[in-house]
């Protein structure tokens, strides 16, 4: 077997995405005669500061000769590139089995989903193993190139997406996409497929809004799932449909911490702590409250794109104990989903008068409550019930508004009652 991996194709300008480049590799080889096993789309850490907004790197399994491989990932990067000095394409080509690369290059993958890498270690490990490699403009691409042959190996939860793609001549137009014809094809296929539309905010989430040559995109749990719901999609026509297994809505990207003051920026992490500052509305509606845990506290943002998901966020409250998942920037977490553990069930409040049933006033400090009328006292507040609507479980950022690498909470596997966003 032999192994592809190629990264950073994207042109926010030109339009191109490394899923096409991916999907013309694996055309290419299979019109020369060989199989292609498998083609792997891997979202790697969202918090990547060169990135377009998926940040996904590419693989193709194939039973190709790599001296073949290699021509034809060359011609293909050759291809895709572009004027936009912020693509800088990189590509990989290893003589192995996808299951049988070297545990460096495993390793390298789960790292380059959860942390940080530069290009020298990428050029490091690929002289290290020994694979082919091609590269343009300053070649980072070839970090994610490298994450994308060893993901195979670093990660045993994949799901699927299958991908269709426009005419070439219609790259950059509005797409032609019949939104009903959507809708029905999403209910059709949930909850196996999921995130294919947002139904509160109205918006078809499978179908991009930038010039590149997708046309819709969906994810699910099922290869033939995704398939039969992209054909049931009504629109403009399809030059071409390709399934990629991919570790979307895995939830890859966390690591778990049990103490906020441990989290680095440019990391995503999933922690439990208690609620130790009440939620607040911010200049352009993003909500911030805070978390704390063994003497560490780390502030915690649901920002505005996230619509509805800030009002269950709103409905939390000092001493909850909560679980929270997210990207760690500036010393904040910006929040993707989080579970209710224990909730605040009672309040502190000015004692009645057990005769007249006024409300008591303070009788001066540490001196308790006193009614004037009735000269009745209490030695201090008393405990109200509240009233909550939010319960115990995980709630989450509405598709509109999800990472590609999230796990929506329909693909259930979670571990308390959950609350999905359709």
């Amino acid at each position: 077997m032999t192994v592809i991996g190629l990264d950073d194709t994207d042109s926010r300008d030109a339009g191109l995405c490394t899923t096409y480049v991916a999907a013309r590799i694996a055309a290419a080889l299979e019109v020369s005669g060989a199989t292609v096993e498998r083609r792997l789309l891997v979202r790697c850490n969202p918090a990547v500061e060169h990135k377009t907004r998926g940040n996904a790197a590419l693989a193709v399994h194939t039973d190709a000769d790599p001296g073949r491989a290699l021509d034809v990932l060359a011609d293909e990067l050759d291809a895709a590139r572009t004027d936009d000095p912020r693509t800088n394409p990189g590509g990989v080509v290893a003589d192995c089995d996808p299951d049988e690369v070297p545990t460096a290059a495993a390793d390298f993958a789960e790292r380059a989903v959860r942390d940080l890498l530069d290009r020298s270690e990428a050029r490091d490990l690929a002289g290290e193993l020994g694979v082919e490699t091609v590269t343009a403009g300053n070649g980072r691409g070839l970090i994610g190139a490298l994450a994308a042959v060893g993901a195979w190996s670093a990660f045993d939860e994949w799901t699927y997406e299958c991908i269709s793609y426009r005419e070439r001549d219609r790259w950059g137009t509005d797409r032609a996409v019949d939104r009903a014809s959507v809708v029905a094809a999403a209910e059709s296929g949930y909850p196996t497929v999921w995130d294919t539309v947002d139904r509160v905010e109205d918006r078809a989430v499978c179908v991009p809004r930038t010039p590149c040559p997708i046309l819709h995109a969906v994810r699910g749990d099922d290869p033939e799932a995704v398939r039969a719901v992209a054909g049931h999609i009504e629109g403009e026509s399809v030059a071409d449909r390709a399934v990629f297994v991919t570790n979307q809505g895995t939830d890859a990207h966390l690591r778990e911490v049990a103490d906020p003051g441990s989290v680095q920026p440019g990391r995503s992490y999933r922690l439990t702590a208690d609620v130790t500052a009440a939620p607040e509305t911010r200049e352009g509606g993003h909500v911030f409250f805070a978390v704390g845990e063994n003497g560490s506290a780390l502030d915690c943002v649901a920002f505005e794109p996230t619509k509805r998901f800030r009002d269950r966020v709103r409905d939390l409250r000092a001493g909850d104990r909560v679980t929270v998942c997210g990207e760690v920037a500036d010393g904040t977490l910006k929040l993707e989903k989080f579970a209710l553990r224990d909730r605040v069930t009672t309040t502190e409040a000015t004692p009645d008068c057990p005769r007249c049933g006024r409300s008591m006033t303070s009788a001066g400090r540490d001196q308790g409550y006193r009614c004037r009328d009735c000269k009745t006292s209490a030695d201090g507040p008393v405990s109200v019930p509240i009233d909550r609507d939010l319960t115990p479980g995980w709630y989450e950022a509405p598709p509109c508004a999800r990472r590609h690498v999230a796990k929506p909470l329909v693909r259930g596997g979670f571990d308390a009652p959950t609350h999905p966003e359709r």
